[in-house]
């Protein structure tokens, strides 16, 4: 009879935690739109500021009226805050912490060591095949964004947007977010590895088709090395180090012509 008397009451326990989920193939792929909207308005926003501004009668002229180098800049800077706050929206429903979800964890400077030599090695073959076939050694696009930045004086802001920024917020979305969704369905992480490099490449529509075959392989060399090491980190890395060095390398061609 204790158990039932006011001095002693029954012992009550809280109900367990819900686990932590994972977004599945639909999930993934439906809110990896939506982080793309948010990286998208992020950057277009920008650019309807200075249109607005400067009384341009639509983005084409503002961009032109600003300069293409600047305002490039500036559009793949916002881009960040956008597909950060976008993707953090997608990931609170999950229960797990952004930075496991999206595995944002440090790896060891050996992971390091041979990504970057992985990277180096593939970068070179393609480089030597451009050459084999005729072809400029770096895009076209590429060549005349930084022959405007250095115009307009905005070439250090050219390479945070493009070795910072880009490598961020291109990282978290494809080798972070899809990667992680994907990988948990039946496309295992083969399977993703594939079709998050495909929608990375898509992200570089600027490029001819060989330029876009270049970056589809870095896909999936960014892929396997997320996969093998467990770290986004790594890929954003190197993303920006690719970056840095596409830059000096077209500024040298660029010097010598």
């Amino acid at each position: 009879m204790d158990v039932l008397s006011s001095e002693n009451p029954p012992l009550t326990t809280a109900p367990p935690p819900l686990p932590p989920r994972v977004w599945k193939f639909w999930g993934t792929t439906l809110w990896g739109l939506f982080v793309f909207g948010g990286l998208f308005l992020g950057q277009l926003a920008v650019v309807i500021y200075f249109m607005l501004k400067r009384d341009a009668p639509n983005i084409s002229s503002a961009i032109q009226d600003l300069g293409g180098g600047l305002t490039i800049a500036l559009s793949v800077i916002t881009g960040l805050p956008g597909a950060l706050l976008t993707l953090w929206i997608a990931i609170r429903p999950t229960r797990t912490s952004f930075a496991d979800y999206l595995a944002l964890h440090w790896t060891s400077w050996k992971s390091f060591a041979i990504g970057a030599a992985a990277l180096a090695l593939l970068v070179g073959v393609w480089d030597l095949v451009s050459r084999a076939l005729g072809r400029e050694a770096s895009p076209g696009f590429m060549g005349d964004v930084l022959k405007a930045a250095q115009a307009e004086g905005a070439l250090w802001l050219l390479v945070i947007a493009f070795c910072v920024a880009a490598p961020v917020s291109e990282e978290l979305l494809a080798r972070g977010f899809l990667y992680r969704g994907w990988s948990e369905t039946a496309l295992r992480p083969g399977g993703a590895i594939l079709l998050s490099s495909l929608a990375w490449t898509v992200l570089h529509l600027q490029y001819d088709w060989f330029f876009l075959c270049e970056v589809f392989s870095i896909g999936l060399l960014f892929g396997y090395l997320r996969y093998r090491f467990n770290s986004t980190w790594l890929t954003i890395v190197l993303h920006g180090l690719n970056n840095l060095a596409a830059m000096l390398q077209t500024l040298w061609l660029a010097g010598q012509s």
